[in-house]
Order: structure tokens, then C-alpha cells, then sequence
């Protein structure tokens, strides 16, 4: 994976509330399917409870702006990121590429298949803990994004210390690339009105499961697409993948099945307790957004085999 040295970034789309630091360090999320509680959607084996999203719309909340929100002390940016130069030599810079590549391919591809225009999610990079407007987030959740504020969040150390730490990922840079895509995938989930047809949270085939699976069909349909997102002067932001980049992807969804972390976590697979779905589910439906690249191949909800 390289990215085009010519492409300029936009370092608004990601904020920085670590107080300084790049990637890496301490963090990581329980393991084991049904191991945790979030609004929304994430990567990992956790719980998801929609149905508070639901309650939050009903009472009117619209939840935190990234104004509001703030972690204290200090909060630097992303200003060194400006090229795709930058992307290839800088982890962060890298991060920052990949969501204005993603948000780049959604912003044209959405109204074109759907219909529906839309609007951008930041990225908001954290350590240890942050305010989000689904409540307190901390690095036990792991990346997740929340339909309240509309923005992805996600402690970088996550890669290090559960992707390819715990879990046992390759890891690689279109791995993080693929994790990065499932959290926009629930971005476009939310803004054509998905997230309300969950109505059940756990099991093998839930409407959690097929939500999660469905992000990961969105992330295939922008990695079969990421050489193609461009910049606003057209100039592509990612200038190759290879073979070895899509199958570090796809090591990475088998990573955080549901059967492969209750597997590594207690020695036993229960798919009654699953959240997101088996790791060959996960890798099926991201292969399925790659090879076909609509909104239609991904209806995971109408899908009698998941």
C-alpha cells in the first residue's frame, strides 16, 4: 500500500485528544462476545446497544458536538499531515489519509447508489478515555462509532495491543485502513436510517450481527474503490494496493470474529452471545463489497446465510 505523494490531506477530518503522542501505547477491549456495552457499532466482539440510540432520538438528545466534548489539558492536531508524502512516513498521517480517502469515496458514491447525500464523521483519536456524545468511552471499547455525534472514535493502541497483540493479526497498514472503513461503514449505516432495523443484540443471526457484517461489506466496497478516492484536486489519495494489502484486510476481520476472540478468551464458541459475527462471516461479506461494490450486494438484512 502506498499513498500518492501528490495527494494534499485534510488533518480536519481527525482530531487529536491524546494530549500529544502518536501511535501505539497502552489500551485494549474484554474479549468474548457480549465482554462489554456501546451505542452504535465497533470492530470488536462487544455488545451493542442500539436501542439506547433509539431512547436518546425519542427524547429529543442530539447528543455532544466535538465542541463540547473535550478531555482537558492539552489537545494538538494533525497540522504536520499535508501530503500523501507524509501518509508514507507517518503513522498518523497515514490514519488521516485513509478517512479523508474513505469519506472521499462515500461523499460521491452514496448519492450515486442511494440517493442520499452525505455528511462528513470525524475521527476522533484518543488515549485512556474520552467524553463522547453515547457517554464516557475508554480504551477497553475498542474502535466504535457513535450515531449520537456522528463521529468515529478509536485509541490507536488498539492495533498494537489487541489487532495484533492478543488477537494475533498480521497487522499492516490496510489492515488499520479496513478497521477505519467498518467505522464508516457505520457512518452510512446511520445516514440511510439502518441502525433501526436491529431489533435483537445477540445471536448468530441477530440484527447486531447483520449490522456489523454490513459495515463490513461497506469497508469491502471502498477497498475495491480506495485507488479511486481522490482529493479536491484530483489527485488519488492511495496509488496502489496489492494482493498481500487485501489479504492483511481480511486477516484482520477473521482477527475479531466473534468465534475466533471467544476462542482465544475462554476455549469455547457460543454464537448465541455473538455481536458481530464468525470470522469466515466477516471475511464473506467484506469479499462480497470488494467483488460486487453496492449497497444492494450488502443487504445483510434480507440475507438468508450469512
Amino acid at each position: 500500500m502506498r499513498y500518492n505523494p501528490r495527494a494534499r490531506l485534510d488533518s480536519s477530518q481527525v482530531s487529536n485528544r491524546r494530549g500529544g503522542g502518536g501511535l501505539g501505547g497502552g489500551g485494549g477491549f474484554p474479549l468474548g462476545g457480549g465482554g462489554g456495552v456501546r451505542v452504535g457499532g465497533g470492530i470488536g466482539g462487544l455488545v451493542l446497544l442500539v436501542v439506547v440510540y433509539v431512547v436518546v432520538n425519542a427524547l429529543g438528545g442530539t447528543g455532544s458536538s466535538s465542541s463540547s466534548v473535550s478531555d482537558g489539558g492539552s489537545v494538538q492536531g494533525f497540522d504536520q499531515c499535508r501530503t500523501g508524502a507524509d501518509a508514507n512516513q507517518d503513522q498518523d498521517c497515514a490514519l488521516v489519509a485513509d478517512v479523508d480517502s474513505i469519506q472521499s469515496f462515500w461523499a460521491a458514491e452514496l448519492p450515486r447508489q442511494s440517493g442520499t447525500t452525505y455528511t462528513r464523521a470525524e475521527t476522533d483519536v484518543f488515549a485512556s478515555g474520552t467524553q463522547t456524545g453515547c457517554g464516557s468511552a475508554s480504551s477497553d471499547m475498542g474502535p466504535f462509532y457513535c450515531p449520537v455525534d456522528g463521529h468515529v472514535y478509536l485509541d490507536t493502541s488498539f492495533f498494537t495491543d489487541m489487532l495484533q497483540g492478543q488477537l494475533g493479526a498480521e497487522g499492516g497498514a490496510f489492515s488499520t485502513a479496513y478497521v477505519l472503513a467498518h467505522e464508516y461503514g457505520h457512518h452510512v449505516q446511520d445516514l440511510l436510517g439502518t441502525m433501526s432495523k436491529v431489533k435483537t443484540q445477540q445471536g448468530a443471526t441477530s440484527g447486531s450481527v447483520r449490522l456489523e457484517l454490513q459495515a463490513d461489506c461497506y469497508a469491502g466496497i471502498w477497498a475495491g474503490h480506495a485507488t479511486t478516492a481522490e482529493d479536491e484536486n484530483g489527485q488519488t489519495f492511495i496509488e496502489d494496493l496489492t494482493q498481500d494489502d487485501i489479504d492483511r484486510a481480511l486477516d484482520a476481520a477473521a482477527a475479531v470474529g466473534d468465534d475466533r476472540i471467544q476462542q482465544r478468551s475462554s476455549g469455547s464458541v457460543d454464537p448465541d452471545s455473538w455481536t458481530h459475527g464468525s470470522a469466515a462471516q466477516r471475511q464473506r461479506w467484506f469479499s462480497t463489497g470488494l467483488r460486487e461494490g453496492t449497497l444492494d450486494a450488502c443487504d445483510t438484512f434480507s440475507a438468508q446465510r450469512l
